[in-house]
């Protein structure tokens, strides 16, 4: 089970009611699209936490990749739309952008929170690139996973290339031009973020979407630190994807 008991959420505190309805008119419709496979846990925290954007006329779009779990009838309540898709994250992505209807498409996974008036830092940058990400929180106090997300999002910064745990948004006509998400098994933020830095360099947002860390906790932190930098190596010489994916889940 996914757990993120023991801490309390410490999110960017939202504005006014008068100084939301004062900007409102210049935040683009965004589309909050998550992909999911057996995440029913995941979602009983992240979907309530987005009620808020739906309230302000936002879209959150969960896109199931045929889970054996209550996944489904776990987002119908709190979600605008629910699919089904084929298995692959790459897949289920461009068919959630398919069925959004807003001008902005953010791409959340379903074990992860985003900071409170997401839509107000969106719009403003979008101001200077068509495309971006935020900076990423992991979830614990350890302080090695300090040391980790400060070099993510360090890297991110140099490279212009973001990971799918920092929330890639970007402008729906953007998205369209670069042909979307390559259907590929692994890797396939980074390979988007390619596309999209060939056009402009991403706006790297400092406030923070908080995602877990279940993966690090289970496989262990230098393990999958390891793993991780291998795996991105590889990708980088031309390694195939899938078999890339076969490496990652065993961890």
């Amino acid at each position: 089970m996914h757990r993120w008991s023991g801490q309390q959420l410490r999110r960017r505190p939202c504005l006014s009611d008068a100084h939301r309805s004062a900007v409102a008119a210049s935040v683009p419709r965004v589309s909050i699209i998550i992909p999911a496979v057996n995440e029913a846990d995941s979602l009983a925290r992240t979907l309530p936490a987005l009620a808020g954007l739906r309230h302000a006329g936002h879209e959150v779009v969960v896109v199931d990749g045929g889970s054996d779990d209550d996944t489904r009838e776990c987002a119908r309540p709190l979600a605008d739309r629910v699919l089904v898709t084929g298995r692959g994250r790459a897949e289920q992505m461009n068919a959630g952008a398919a069925a959004a209807t807003g001008d902005v498409l953010l791409f959340l996974h379903a074990d992860s929170l985003l900071p409170a008036d997401a839509d107000l830092a969106i719009a403003g940058a979008l101001r200077e690139s068509c495309w971006g990400r935020f900076d990423v929180r992991l979830w614990g106090r350890e302080w090695s996973f300090r040391i980790i997300e400060m070099l993510m999002n360090l890297r991110s910064r140099v490279t212009g290339i973001a990971t799918g745990d920092q929330a890639i948004f970007v402008e729906r006509e953007t998205f369209a031009s670069v042909g979307g998400y390559p259907d590929i098994a692994l890797m396939e933020d980074v390979a988007l973020s390619r596309r999209l830095r060939a056009i402009a360099r991403p706006a790297c947002l400092r406030q923070r979407v908080i995602t877990s860390t279940r993966r690090w906790r289970s496989n262990g932190i230098a393990r999958t630190v390891v793993l991780m930098w291998r795996l991105r190596l590889a990708f980088a010489l031309g390694a195939d994807p899938r078999r890339l994916a076969r490496r990652y889940e065993r961890g």
